[in-house]
């Protein structure tokens, strides 16, 4: 596969774009109302339609969202700006902020790139015995999963492995050990995980329960479409409360989770995240190799870059799949992984998700010429990362005009009113959808009834409304949802209204 991005194509598009914001200096800041004229041509068209397309104005508070929305709409073709509405304005990009990501990593490590996680040893092999310590060496894929760790078992075993005399040790150091990537989420939410070099399952674990004659039998899980190995680092305690619902404290050793049993019923299962995500993959793995008859000793994490020879290999998809699939299912471990593994890449401070983030931010302001982007972290979990509508339109603009960014976007639905899918719409949309409590934004392409190409950015916030969440009803906080539905509609609005004026 050719690569999709590089350096010089960021920097060159880039330059084009800033030239582009000359055209723009006289364009719309509100929806355009032209006058209608008798005798009108082909080139009033616009004008025409103008008339009976709801104002964008009208749309907006007819969503009744407050706060505040921001938008840019542009020509794909020749980059001429349409219409805006608070285009300038810092907003939180929510989860858009993988587009810029999923950039930033394409000409950090190319579409090709592919993450490699080994069972390695610094031992000698007799027997089917390993006289020294056997090492699971993180790579940083964030899309290593129990299936995975399976197959990686089953090949030891094929090599004649049988004993190992030494230790066995987990290498997670490849990226920075992080306890979530966002504090102020709540602890149980499986979105919010910690990253390391070594993960697994999008490092979360399975929490499932069932009521029975003798009260509830609960397990912690690593479930696949194959296996599901029980988990020891991460245990559950059920506790003779209503609120709160869960409860985690770090048990040094394993993650210890409380759950009130008020809030049980009969039966059921979540994903939590797992805050020692090496520890987990080497417990996991440990199981698996016990199963195939190879006995290894408790997992011990290894600080340093042990030099070993590998004895099994597993490569991930190429960083093209991974990314497709980040922006359709919207994971946040992918995002930050592979962004933070871009930064390292590129000899950045891949030290933090802010560290990181701040130098994601110097390149799309320059690259993608987005200005004065201001990101936090790589999945746009954090809402004090802050972007312009004319910021990530730009970035639309100058990702499109190099084959291959637009098919990474998922399709967007269009729906009735009644939020139903409508298929076979006439409109087609490519874009990045992101949603945080009392935000929504949406980024990417328009294709008209007619043909014509559009880029657009969205944002809508009520961040007043969004501070005022406490951290323990950020789950579900009152009026959440009825407010994105409005945010949603409001969104599917302004598309078509864009392509009847401008299609």
């Amino acid at each position: 596969m050719a690569k999709l991005f590089s350096r010089r194509f960021f920097l060159t598009t880039a330059a084009s774009a800033s030239i582009g914001h000359v055209a723009f200096a006289n364009a719309p800041l509100s929806s355009l109302r032209p006058q209608a004229r008798s005798g009108s041509t082909r080139a009033d068209a616009p004008a025409q339609v103008a008339r009976t397309a709801s104002s964008s104005k009208a749309l907006i508070d007819a969503a009744q969202l407050g706060g505040a929305v921001g938008f840019a709409v542009a020509d794909l073709s020749t980059g001429k700006l349409l219409e805006t509405k608070n285009k300038a304005i810092g907003l939180p990009p929510a989860s858009t902020a993988k587009a810029i990501t999923a950039l930033y990593a394409l000409d950090a490590l190319g579409p090709n790139h592919r993450f490699a996680t080994r069972i390695s040893t610094n031992g000698s092999i007799a027997g089917g015995v390993i006289s020294e310590d056997l090492f699971l060496i993180g790579g940083g894929d964030p899309t290593l999963d129990t299936n995975a760790l399976a197959s990686m078992a089953a090949q030891l075993k094929s090599l004649g492995i049988r004993e190992v005399r030494g230790q066995f040790f987990y290498v997670d150091n490849t990226l920075p050990n992080l306890r979530d990537i966002d504090p102020s989420q709540p602890d149980h939410v499986s979105y919010n995980p910690a990253i390391s070099g070594l993960n697994l399952n999008f490092n979360r674990v399975c929490f499932e329960w069932r009521r029975g004659s003798n009260g509830y039998a609960i397990t912690m899980d690593a479930r696949s479409t194959k296996h599901r190995p029980n988990v020891y680092i991460s245990k559950m305690q059920i506790a003779a409360r209503d609120l709160p619902v869960y409860t985690y404290k770090d048990g040094g050793k394993f993650d210890q989770w409380t759950v009130a049993r008020g809030a049980l019923g009969k039966g059921g299962s979540r994903w939590l995240p797992v805050r020692k995500p090496g520890l987990y993959a080497a417990d996991v793995f440990q199981t698996f190799a016990r199963s195939q008859g190879i006995i290894l000793k408790n997992p011990k994490r290894s600080t340093k870059s042990p030099k070993t020879r590998a004895l099994v290999t597993h490569t991930s998809a190429p960083l093209t799949t991974i990314l497709r699939d980040m922006l359709k299912f919207s994971t946040n471990l992918t995002a930050e992984v592979v962004g933070l593994t871009a930064t390292r890449k590129r000899g950045g401070r891949a030290t933090s998700l802010k560290a990181s983030a701040k130098d994601m931010s110097r390149w799309a302001n320059t690259a993608l010429s987005m200005g004065n982007a201001s990101f936090t972290d790589h999945s746009g979990l954090s809402d004090a990362s802050k972007v312009s509508a004319q910021g990530m339109l730009n970035a639309m603009i100058v990702a499109r005009r190099r084959a291959g960014f637009a098919q990474l976007l998922k399709p967007f639905a269009m729906r009735d009113a009644k939020r139903k899918l409508i298929k076979n719409h006439p409109i087609k949309v490519n874009a990045k959808t992101g949603t945080l409590n009392f935000v929504s934004a949406l980024s990417g392409y328009i294709t008209a009834p007619d043909g014509k190409q559009l880029a657009f950015a969205m944002i809508c916030a009520d961040t007043n409304r969004r501070r005022g969440i406490k951290k323990s009803n950020k789950e579900a906080p009152q009026g959440g949802r009825a407010w994105n539905r409005r945010a949603k509609a409001l969104q599917q609005k302004l598309i078509e209204r864009w392509s009847t004026v401008y299609g």
